[in-house]
Parts: structure tokens; C-alpha cells; sequence
């Protein structure tokens, strides 16, 4: 899946073996007020259309990857949207009580003193959840094909912006890592939770439960901020140890991939480049995985 300032797309392998391809406009909110443009409250934006746009993207692939016809070649079968919308809700809710609210009563359970060392401790717990289970669920042979397929984005816009044509075998000589990957955000949103929940105390439980769900909002606006200020300061050597270890965390996010799984994203990656229509500044082209 691949984004631009005006429009998404995602390029899914059919059971037969070819490629369908869907491509969407964006309007976003940040076009049309200058309110969503403000500092922090843009990354927070940018985050719901990202989480938005994922979503009805999820559901192309999985239709597309169920879909059955019949002897006329009418679809049969299809996910309904109340099924796909609650695996949403569930991962959604999984993923807050994993990487925020769990870390956060264990520490207090724990019994750690002071404030200082009770942030520090669960924002090390925290890192600690995100890299054994991203580490863990890459040793499932699906959730691999999924890291492969995000290393074939990588490499898609890896080879766009160093100018190289855009075939499999060309874009295979690309790199796995992408300053602007999602994972690097995530991390980012782990630290920058240490110390503004250091600016939060250590409340009763059920504040601190609530603390950790209601501040995410503000913690993904900042961690937005920084990675948007580093990208537009690529040369910056403080900058770039900085951000270092989200690059890091990306040899755990990703996989070699197969050249028909690279067809794949530059599929997607055309699309977008065709409906742009010249008008792409490449720096604004987001890997959607």
C-alpha cells in the first residue's frame, strides 16, 4: 500500500496470480482548516487518516484474497463490513492493553518508587513488550510474508527516490530500510510517552489506565513532529543518531522479498505516480504497511 498527498493505493496478488489494483482519493481535513495544521494537532490527524485509510485497505486485501466465484463469475463470498470492523475494534483494543495499559499496571505492581524511575522503568517494559513481540510474531510464516511484503514498499520507494526504473529486478538492488517508516514511530511514541507521562505522576490506578489512553492522542502528535522535523533535515548528524534506533528496529519489521512480491508494491506505487500526474514530491510518499 502506498500513500501521496493526494491519494492512496493498494495492489493485492489474486488467488489466480494476477494483480488488482485500487487506487483512492484523499481530501484531508488539513486542506480545507488551517486549525488541523498546527503543530501537534496535525500528527494527530495524520494518524486517524492513517488509521482510517488502513482500514479500508485491510478490507480490499482481504476480499480480494477470500473472494469466490461462482460458474458465471459472480462473486459468492465476501467479508462482510460488521466482521472486519470488529477484528478492528479487537486489534485496536489489543494493542492499546499490550503497549500502553499493561505496561503501565505492571510497573505500578512492580512497586516501584518515585516518579522519575516508575516512567523510566515502564517505558522500558514498554520497548521491551514491542520488540519481543514484534520479534515473536515474525517467526510465523504468514506474519513473515507480511514483513516481506513491507520490505518490497521499502524497496519500491527506496528505488523511486534514488531515480532507478522501476522494476522487480532493479528495485530488488534497493534497501530494506526507509527513514519513513511506520516502525520508526512507534518507537518514537514509546520514548516520548516516558516523559509525558513523567509530567503525569503516579495517580491511582485507574487514572494511570486512563492517563495512558487518553494522552496517546498528544504522544503521537510529538512523535509526528519529530520525525517530520528530521526528515526535512536529512543531513543532520545529531539527528540521524537520534532517530538511529528506529532504523534499527526495522531489520525486525522486515524480510527479503520474492521479485513477485515487489511486482506487488510497485503496482501500488504506479498507481499513485498515475494519479498524481507529475504533481508527487517524493518526500510525501508514505509506506502504508
Amino acid at each position: 500500500m502506498m500513500r501521496a498527498p493526494g491519494s492512496w493505493a493498494v495492489a493485492v496478488r489474486r488467488p489466480d496470480g494476477g494483480i488488482e489494483r485500487v487506487v483512492k482519493d484523499i481530501v484531508s481535513p488539513m486542506q480545507k482548516h488551517l486549525i488541523w495544521r498546527l503543530p501537534v494537532i496535525r500528527g494527530v490527524v495524520a494518524l486517524g487518516e492513517s488509521l482510517a485509510i488502513g482500514f479500508r485497505a485491510l478490507a480490499i486485501s482481504a476480499n480480494v484474497a477470500t473472494r469466490e466465484e461462482n460458474e458465471e463469475g459472480e462473486v459468492e463470498t465476501e467479508i462482510g463490513r460488521g466482521t472486519i470492523i470488529f477484528s478492528f475494534v479487537i486489534a485496536i483494543g489489543f494493542a492499546v492493553t499490550l503497549f500502553k495499559v499493561g505496561p503501565a499496571l505492571l510497573t505500578d505492581w512492580i512497586g516501584i518508587k518515585g516518579t522519575g524511575w516508575f516512567v523510566i522503568v515502564e517505558g522500558l517494559i514498554r520497548v521491551g513488550i514491542l520488540v519481543g513481540y514484534i520479534s515473536v510474531i515474525g517467526l510465523l510464516p504468514d506474519l513473515r510474508r507480511v514483513f516481506q511484503y513491507h520490505a518490497a514498499e521499502h524497496k519500491a520507494i527506496n528505488a523511486l527516490e534514488a531515480g532507478k526504473e522501476l522494476t522487480p529486478e532493479s528495485v530488488q538492488s534497493c534497501s530494506l530500510i526507509h527513514p519513513r517508516c511506520g516502525t520508526a514511530f512507534l518507537l518514537w511514541v514509546m520514548v516520548i510517552g516516558v516523559f509525558v507521562f513523567a509530567l503525569v505522576g503516579r495517580p491511582h490506578w485507574y487514572w494511570l489506565v486512563a492517563s495512558r489512553i487518553l494522552l496517546l492522542p498528544v504522544i503521537a502528535g510529538l512523535a509526528y513532529e519529530l520525525i517530520r522535523f528530521a526528515g526535512k533535515h536529512p543531513h543532520n548528524r545529531a539527528l540521524r543518531i537520534l532517530l538511529a534506533p528506529g532504523l534499527w528496529l526495522q531489520r525486525l519489521t522486515t524480510r527479503q522479498p520474492s521479485l513477485d512480491q515487489i511486482e506487488v508494491s510497485i503496482g501500488a506505487l504506479r498507481e499513485v505516480l498515475d494519479r498524481e500526474s507529475g504533481r508527487l514530491d517524493l518526500s510525501r510518499v508514505e509506506i502504508m504497511a
